[in-house]
């Protein structure tokens, strides 16, 4: 994924005043605009624009960009750092300029997928809290388990003059067991204060899961490898698998070979129904490095002489 310099892409130093964005955004909008702009990358160019415009308005989303665009150039490698996973708190939900265009990967991997936030309904004196929404990282083992968590979220706070700075803010959430990537979390009055006696806007914790080194997730299966000897896999075995919701016993039948998928049926992440668990075989040779070690590949090519692991070749 790369990172994109959303000031470069509407012409702007990093230093540019908040009101100086708008007008950036507005020049640049209607030169791109698909209905009217002549340029033959118009349509790609806009939703670029907008996107910018989109991360660079608003003074949190803007400050929340900030504290790691300082350390990368416009086309480079982007991951985003370990630290992001405590996720930034921002103030309502997704909203375009009049515009509907779908976001990239590089903006929801820093502002998650908005939903659309309540800004607050006025009375007389009074006003709802706005909805606020932040992106948590969650470890694969939490939604098979469930439970309370401690969570740390980064919230821009803005000053009198405008000026945006970081604060830290701690919570205790329910996860529950079976919660999906992307689905959200509602947590009701933790949005911002309400004006008056009216309510608090509540908190969208949108859920994204931890890369894990020996699980991947397909939707509500998960799939691991499953590295075996050549004689288990040729004569079958039983072995001892480690899933996320602790190990479990797989047999591996006799004449297996690479890239076989054993099902574990409901072994998977927590549903109605609930996923299935796949291990996918894999042989794992060991290595030829002693002199009785060369002898036993060496009676092994004997037994099968006559064994061809590619087709024919003529000559």
């Amino acid at each position: 994924m790369e990172f994109k310099d959303y000031y470069a892409v509407l012409g702007l130093e990093r230093t540019v005043a908040q009101d100086e964005i708008k007008r950036a955004y507005r020049k640049l909008a209607r030169k791109y605009h698909p209905d009217v702009s002549k340029e033959p990358d118009a349509e790609a160019r806009f939703k670029e624009v907008a996107e910018a415009y989109e991360a660079l308005k608003d003074v949190e989303k803007r400050a929340a960009y900030d504290d790691v665009g300082n350390r990368y150039k416009h086309g480079q490698e982007f991951n985003p750092p370990p630290e992001w996973n405590s996720g930034f708190e921002f103030s309502g939900g997704a909203e375009g300029d009049g515009h509907d265009f779908s976001r990239s990967d590089f903006f929801e991997s820093l502002f998650g997928h908005q939903p659309a936030g309540a800004r607050g309904s006025r009375g007389r004196g009074q006003r709802a809290g706005e909805d606020h929404h932040a992106k948590v990282r969650i470890d694969l083992q939490d939604a098979y388990r469930g439970g309370r968590r401690s969570i740390s979220l980064r919230v821009p706070r803005i000053d009198a003059n405008g000026r945006a700075s970081i604060e830290e803010r701690h919570l205790e959430v329910n996860i529950p067991k079976g919660i999906r990537d992307g689905q959200h979390l509602r947590l009701a009055g933790q949005g911002g204060p309400g004006q008056g006696e009216a309510p608090a806007g509540d908190l969208y914790l949108e859920i994204e899961f931890a890369p894990h080194p020996d699980f991947r997730l397909d939707g509500r299966d998960i799939y691991l490898d499953l590295p075996v000897t050549p004689w288990e896999a040729a004569l079958g075995a039983g072995v001892t698998v480690q899933t996320p919701d602790g190990s479990v016993q797989l047999t591996v039948p006799p004449g297996s070979s690479p890239g076989r998928k054993l099902r574990l049926k409901g072994r998977g992440l927590p549903s109605v129904p609930p996923g299935d668990l796949y291990a996918v075989l894999s042989i794992r040779l060991p290595p030829a490095d002693t002199e009785m070690a060369q002898d036993a590949y060496r009676r092994m090519a004997e037994a099968f002489g006559d064994f061809q692991p590619r087709p024919a070749v003529e000559v």
